[in-house]
């Protein structure tokens, strides 16, 4: 199917042009929001999705209702795909709004040569945390990039207080925190539960990410010579090795079951069948940890860390869980204990996990914020 240039009538939808690093069903937490984000909001806007395939070969698709194109990767750098046809793909979709999600250095560098008149919008996921080096020599440029932008948008207050960049900014971040639809982790068939229940030894605990150095599930390793449990560990990454060499030094190799990498929906019968959610993250890579309101859905206790991010503030210590300090092994292994321990504990949290969730983190309320911003900007008139 084809989404070329097309005239549009007077009073067609405005056009929206969201551009990530990725797309489901590429795995991933920003991949799995800008999905949902493309859906949720696709009856006020003409929402487009502009991302890199991954590979050397470009393609357009519709997915769940949303047009796709997926450009063709001809190089990564520091995890930023390079893919020069969005330039041209960019102009031919006359957008009205560009959404950029960061960071991505290659996706500002597509919007600035690409000189469309659009309204920018960026969301800034995330601080570049590991190549504070590769950042420094593009500041300038980033800096350009976003005070060409209409409005930039931050997932917590806590991300933009505690980040030197967002803070340096003239305006303030407009909060947007991410949605999820909580109806679809509400209810899971009992068969699907169960069938997990059975084939591990109870009571479970839950991890789900990325194997990367930030997630520190080389912590929740270590903690389990503490616990009796066992700890399932959905994802994979260029850590597994090391991570499964990790349960073997500590004794705990038949305690801690690598799953491997799953879709959203295939994960959710997980949450329903453990005991408690941990995200044991050691860096503000972790900006938020999406996984969290997944598992407070669900109606699950989530252990994290005291992070200076969104991660103690998606679900907050004492009430829909217990937070830690990151890298703090006897901690985790404390905390993790006296909810296995405390039923109307796991219980209490759980149940204020989910009505948090419905409360203020529901694709409804996100869709609602991100429409009003929208409509804002086009109000102020819209360059074409």
């Amino acid at each position: 199917m084809t989404m070329k240039s097309d005239s549009r009538a007077r009073g067609a939808l405005p056009r929206v042009v969201q551009i990530g690093k990725y797309y489901p069903p590429h795995v991933g937490g920003i991949e799995t929001h800008l999905k949902l984000l493309c859906e949720s909001i696709r009856d006020k806007f003409d929402v487009r999705a502009l991302v890199a395939s991954g590979t050397r070969y470009g393609g357009e698709s519709i997915v769940d209702g949303v047009a796709v194109t997926r450009a063709a990767t001809i190089v990564t750098i520091g995890g930023s795909p390079v893919c020069p046809s969005m330039i041209s793909t960019l102009k031919t979709l006359e957008p009205d709004i560009i959404h950029v999600h960061l960071p991505n250095p290659a996706a500002e560098l597509t919007v600035m040569a690409a000189r469309t008149r659009a309204a920018i919008v960026a969301t800034w996921h995330s601080d570049v945390v590991r190549q504070r080096r590769l950042a420094r020599m593009f500041a300038p440029i980033e800096q350009r990039f976003l005070a060409r932008c209409a409005a930039i948008i931050a997932t917590s207050a806590n991300y933009i207080d505690s980040s030197e960049l967002l803070c340096s900014l003239e305006r303030r971040p407009v909060v947007i925190p991410y949605g999820i639809d909580a109806s679809e982790y509400a209810a899971v068939p009992d068969a699907a539960g169960a069938a997990i229940k059975s084939r591990y030894r109870a009571p479970i605990l839950l991890a789900v990410g990325r194997l990367v150095y930030y997630k520190g599930f080389e912590y929740a390793i270590r903690a389990m010579a503490k616990i009796d449990a066992t700890l399932l560990i959905v994802g994979d990454g260029p850590l597994r090795a090391a991570l499964e060499a990790a349960a073997r030094a500590a004794g705990v190799s038949d305690r801690v079951v690598f799953i491997g990498e799953m879709q959203p929906a295939e994960i959710i019968p997980y949450y329903h069948a453990c005991e408690v959610f941990v995200l044991p993250s050691i860096a503000r890579s972790e900006a938020f940890g999406i996984v969290q309101l997944e598992a407070m859905a669900c109606g699950k206790p989530v252990v994290n860390t005291r992070l200076d991010s969104g991660v103690p503030f998606a679900s907050i210590d004492g009430v829909t869980g217990l937070t830690v300090e990151p890298r703090n092994v006897e901690a985790l292994a404390t905390a993790i204990n006296v909810l296995l321990a405390d039923d109307a504990m796991r219980r209490r949290f759980g149940e204020a996990g989910r009505a948090r969730v419905e409360a203020e983190f529901s694709v409804a309320a996100m869709a609602r914020r991100m429409t009003e911003l929208y409509a804002s900007i086009i109000a102020r008139g819209v360059p074409r």
